[in-house]
């Protein structure tokens, strides 16, 4: 598996293309988005500033887009290719092949994370504390695990033509139903009760309670570990289901 996940990283880090459109993609977005407000203007009901709100947010919407794009489609392709019924071959189970695609899609998202902070410090003059940087790096790289998952399953569960606007739907739905686009307490209050149950809000809200000082809430954890756990079991039983039909 630890061969793999090499495999994995070294043909991701090859990809200049995606690389670069995974990087900076997301500062783009948080420019153009933090743009259109006021540097003192606040999100409702709390102390967070729109510009530090939306850099949570876009570097949690970068490393979505790094993790979800890229191995929903990648996945897809080695199906057609003749990649994974040649790993079939191999005594690597499909829990290994799907912990290393999710580990492989990981590295990627640090990179997203670090330039999104770096132009919303240099650009936006956000400012936090020199720990809750680290900390905010760490919770929401680990939270992106979530959304590498999903890719597996949405990269096993749709053809080589269907993968892409499948992954489209669920990428635009949950970032924008989430709160990454834009602060969910500006919803209506029933779409407000749907978004906290989502992985997306969730996964969001780590690196906004860290902003404001504190921890991340027991709640979001719980709802983050429990997406994961569907998501990396439905790829694994997706995996085997493929295997049978080999």
């Amino acid at each position: 598996m630890k061969t793999l996940i090499r495999l994995e990283v070294t043909r991701t880090l090859r990809n200049k293309k995606f690389m670069f459109f995974s990087v900076i993609y997301p500062s783009v977005i948080y420019l153009l988005i933090s743009n259109t407000q006021n540097t003192s203007d606040r999100i409702p009901h709390t102390d967070l500033t729109f510009q530090a709100f939306f850099m949570v947010s876009m570097a949690s919407f970068g490393a979505l887009t790094a993790v979800l794009m890229g191995n929903s489609e990648r996945i897809a392709k080695e199906r057609e290719k003749g990649w994974v019924r040649q790993l079939r071959l191999t005594a690597l189970p499909g829990r290994g092949y799907v912990l290393a695609k999710i580990a492989g899609a990981a590295m990627v998202t640090l990179p997203c994370i670090v330039v999104v902070f770096l132009v919303a410090a240099a650009v936006k003059h956000v400012r936090v504390e020199t720990w809750q940087w680290f900390a905010l790096a760490g919770v929401i790289w680990a939270g992106s695990l979530v959304f590498a998952a999903l890719g597996v399953a949405i990269g096993y569960l749709a053809s080589g033509d269907a993968v892409r606007p499948l992954t489209m739907i669920i990428y635009f739905g949950l970032s924008i139903l989430g709160g990454l686009w834009m602060p969910s307490a500006t919803f209506p209050q029933w779409l407000q009760n749907i978004s906290e149950w989502l992985p997306t809000h969730a996964y969001a809200a780590l690196g906004q309670a860290i902003e404001t000082g504190g921890s991340p809430h027991a709640k979001d954890v719980a709802i983050l570990c429990a997406y994961f756990l569907v998501f990396a079991g439905g790829a694994a039983w997706l995996y085997r289901k493929d295997t049978l039909k080999a």
